[in-house]
């Protein structure tokens, strides 16, 4: 059994401190330091007393450090698996992007053998399928080649992997498929790409749509006459997606976002693309050129492009840029995924009967150690 002592753990939203995590592959046991010299330790980790939180979960990532879940192979997957728990993240769904269907169904038969292998790395819990079902004209950094209207076949034996699909509501066929999939297989369906009116959103949502892809990105905006997607998203109760690398939102809405939303709804991606976690330069994302400069992504035509961004980033931007504590922020990067896709029995929180996926942090969440299933997935060099 193994321990981390010497910080301050997030319990039921409450940071507590002269507290020990015992864990192996599932946490243990929370117990009071004092108590700490009864048990049998076999490793003991010392926080340094820093910050001890679950570990975080990504539902929208495309790749990271020179590799995408595009390239169909898996090799590239297990790279993305072992790279991503520098930054604190302990599972995560590998996101596909709209492009011709055989490439997009090796790219899920790739995930679907990795998550049979169970590697040794962040958790792949399934996959987003972001796309083709969208609009062309809310395309975004998708390519209009491939769109198309909802079929079946593209994922057709997949339907057990795939726990997220990014639709258009308004796109022919839409409705039809949001409600077959979500009652036959349990899909949840988010709303993005998508030049709906604000009443073919709501036809979405009463549908089966529980969400919304990067909010406020590539759909119609709010206008007083004309409310669009972004209106039916602040008119509903559905969770919504936030890239907050203060490039794609300003910052000055995050408070807005979850007032409006409430803090439970709001889930905070990274939508990252191969370039996370490299150096300025020229990168691909499905098929097209992407440029990242000073940590903007972008196609040869200036559209923004994914992100750079690191989910331990996108919690520090939200916290410094929001009137919500740490406590509170951190749910929207682990249980409140957890909840969104149905893992919350063994994710999202240190309860005990958990896995042991954990991460020490420090105020500026900067990440110290990650733990996955209990194993030591990243320890900061000194």
């Amino acid at each position: 059994m193994k321990c981390i002592h010497n910080g301050k753990i997030l319990i039921d939203g409450k940071f507590v401190s002269n507290k020990v995590i015992l864990f192996d592959d599932t946490i243990n046991k929370i117990i009071d330091e004092s108590q700490l010299d009864d048990e049998t330790i076999d490793d003991k980790i010392d926080a340094k007393g820093n910050y001890i939180v679950p570990g975080f979960i990504d539902v929208h990532i495309h790749g990271y450090k020179g590799h995408d879940t595009m390239d169909g192979d898996i090799d590239t997957l297990r790279t993305i698996s072992k790279s991503i728990p520098e930054n604190g993240v302990t599972s995560f769904l590998p996101t596909t992007m709209t492009m011709d269907v055989p490439t997009i169904r090796k790219a899920l038969g790739t995930i679907k053998n990795l998550m049979e292998e169970k590697t040794y790395g962040a958790e792949v819990l399934g996959t987003h399928l972001e796309g083709p079902f969208i609009s062309e004209k809310y395309k975004g950094a998708q390519s209009e080649e491939f769109i198309k209207e909802p079929d079946g076949e593209v994922i057709k034996g997949y339907e057990d992997i795939i726990k997220i699909i990014t639709i258009a509501p308004e796109v022919k066929g839409s409705l039809e498929f949001i409600e077959k999939y979500t009652k036959d297989y349990g899909i949840r369906f988010s709303m993005g790409h998508s030049a709906a009116s604000y009443d073919a959103a709501m036809a979405g949502i009463e549908a089966g749509v529980c969400s919304c892809t990067h909010f406020f990105n590539a759909m119609t905006g709010l206008h007083h006459r004309n409310p669009g997607v972004v209106g039916a998203v602040m008119n509903s109760d559905i969770r919504c997606e936030i890239i907050a690398d203060t490039i794609h939102v300003n910052p000055a809405l995050f408070n807005l976002i979850a007032r409006v939303k409430g803090m439970d709804k709001v889930l905070l991606i990274t939508d990252a693309i191969m370039g996370a976690g490299l150096s300025d330069g020229e990168y691909s994302l499905g098929g097209q050129k992407v440029f990242l400069q000073k940590g903007k992504c972008m196609l040869t035509d200036g559209t923004i492009a994914g992100s750079s961004l690191k989910l331990n980033k996108a919690i520090y931007n939200f916290t410094k840029h929001s009137d919500y504590s740490l406590e509170k922020v951190i749910e929207s990067a682990t249980i409140n995924q957890a909840k969104y896709i149905g893992v919350e029995d063994r994710k999202g929180t240190l309860d005990i009967g958990k896995d042991a996926d954990i991460a020490i942090v420090n105020d500026k969440l900067d990440i110290y150690y990650t733990i996955g299933k209990g194993k030591t997935l990243y320890e900061k060099s000194n």
